[in-house]
């Protein structure tokens, strides 16, 4: 392997650009403004460095075990930083850096060994598995150290080498988790590049790029997935969801009230895989709403860094923009706010954690990925009627059931088009398991060993054993 040196992030040129507090809507700090001529030296030294990184898996396996012991160290100076620039509370800003430790140290004992191939033949075949190359990985502002690590690790423990870009919100925790992981990997295994577009578009366009994972909106997924098309670059694309919750006729609702409104409002609701839309049997839905309000309502909103806060602002102003004209189109079509429905009288990107009732199914509220903390909730006469509005959607990320019979969950959570179903919990995931959307929601699987496989490409050898 080459030699080990301490780096991660490509030194920029003398442009930079300002990076916002969320809490204060104010710059607390700068990062480069890298150009895309910059990524050709980028994407070749990543190449030179996986001739060496690709030879011996278990140098790759100690390697990944020292960087999560690295991070796992720097998760002093990590999580406030992760908060100021993304607005999460400090407690979730920790949690994600723990995760990035986890699914680091996850991969690094992960292995894809010879498969053989059993077919009737008196020939020995066996499947091995061979990296791809350098590998892409754009990834959002929502959760910028727990996706960038469910791209690079699996990447890394493949064999491949990393160019990682963050949302120009959150490019500075990235850049330092960068610079840590880095500093125990050898030198352009793993570079960090920050900056505003075309820089994305033009790292996933690369003709040295051989795979594109990106986690993002559907419009730049599809733009993604073209640019990569030239290469015929592999992709992997999470694009978000709109997740429906069907609550069953014989719920308890104050039990489960809790679970359901924080699997909505977790990092004020800027979940892919938050539960977006709630269908109650209208007997229940006043009471569902009256207790979802109530939680709302009491929540601890404040700046991440201030102790006690539970829900901090949207991260960044164009989000704020959205949300509040979804919330406003949806009261001007009859919608009620039992909850919220405004902005605070503060500074920074705040919205009141809202809940939603009489809303026209029709509504963008409903529709749309609204990822902001408003939930709208929805009656309906019958399952049938439940499930065909939860399925009646371009997106199919996750969904969940919520009842007390856990059998008739079950075959309800069976005829809902989606990757991931839960029954009475939502979006709780293992290291182990896939995660995939279908329809809009995605292209590829992560996660386990489905998300190593996704950064190999099979290698077979056929020997006809002579006698």
């Amino acid at each position: 392997m080459p030699t080990r040196r301490s780096r991660g992030a490509l030194p920029g040129h003398d442009g930079r650009f300002a990076v916002v507090d969320p809490a204060t809507g104010e710059a607390f700090d700068e990062a480069p403004d890298q150009q895309p001529a910059e990524l050709d030296t980028v994407v070749e030294r990543a190449h030179a460095a996986w001739r060496g990184w690709r030879a011996d898996p278990a140098a790759r396996s100690a390697a990944l075990l020292a960087a999560a012991d690295a991070v796992e160290a720097a998760e002093a100076g990590l999580a406030p930083l992760l908060t100021r620039e993304q607005g999460k509370p400090l407690a979730e800003s920790s949690s994600e850096v723990a995760r990035t430790v986890a699914r680091l140290r996850y991969f690094a004992e992960l292995d894809q060994g010879p498969q053989p191939i059993r077919d009737g033949r008196p020939v020995r075949s066996e499947i091995r598995w061979r990296s791809l190359g350098p590998v892409a990985a754009i990834v959002p502002w929502n959760f910028p150290l727990q996706l960038a690590s469910a791209k690079i690790a699996p990447a890394l423990a493949a064999g491949n080498t990393v160019v990682l870009k963050p949302s120009p919100y959150t490019p500075l925790a990235t850049r330092l988790l960068g610079a840590v992981i880095a500093d125990v990997l050898p030198d352009d295994v793993l570079t960090v590049v920050t900056g505003h577009e075309p820089l994305g578009a033009r790292l996933a366009a690369h003709p040295g790029i051989r795979h594109v994972t990106f986690t993002g909106s559907i419009p730049t997924g599809r733009a993604v997935a073209r640019s990569a098309a030239a290469s015929l670059a592999r992709v992997t694309l999470e694009l978000g969801g709109n997740d429906a919750a069907i609550l069953l006729e014989d719920v308890d609702v104050e039990r489960i009230a809790d679970r359901l409104f924080w699997a909505a409002f977790r990092n004020c609701g800027q979940v892919c895989m938050a539960v977006k839309r709630v269908y109650a049997p209208a007997r229940l839905c006043s009471r569902v709403v009256e207790a979802l309000a109530h939680r709302a309502k009491t929540a601890v909103v404040g700046a991440g860094l201030d102790p006690g806060t539970q829900l901090g602002p949207l991260n960044n102003a164009a989000q704020l923009a959205r949300i509040e004209r979804c919330t406003a189109r949806a009261l001007a079509d009859g919608a009620r706010a039992a909850a919220g429905g405004h902005r605070p009288d503060s500074p920074g990107y705040f919205f009141s954690p809202t809940i939603l009732a009489d809303v026209p199914p029709v509504s963008p509220v409903v529709t749309e990925e609204q990822f902001g903390p408003v939930l709208p909730v929805l009656p309906y006469d019958s399952v049938d009627e439940a499930v065909d509005a939860a399925n009646g959607t371009g997106f199919g990320l996750g969904g969940s059931v919520w009842a007390a019979d856990l059998e008739r969950a079950e075959a309800v959570a069976d005829r809902l088009e989606c990757g991931t179903v839960w029954i009475n919990h939502h979006a709780e995931l293992s290291l182990a398991q896939p995660f995939a959307g279908i329809k809009e929601s995605g292209v590829g699987v992560a996660g386990g060993p489905w998300g190593l496989s996704g950064n190999l490409r099979p290698f077979v050898v056929h020997r006809r054993e002579e006698t």
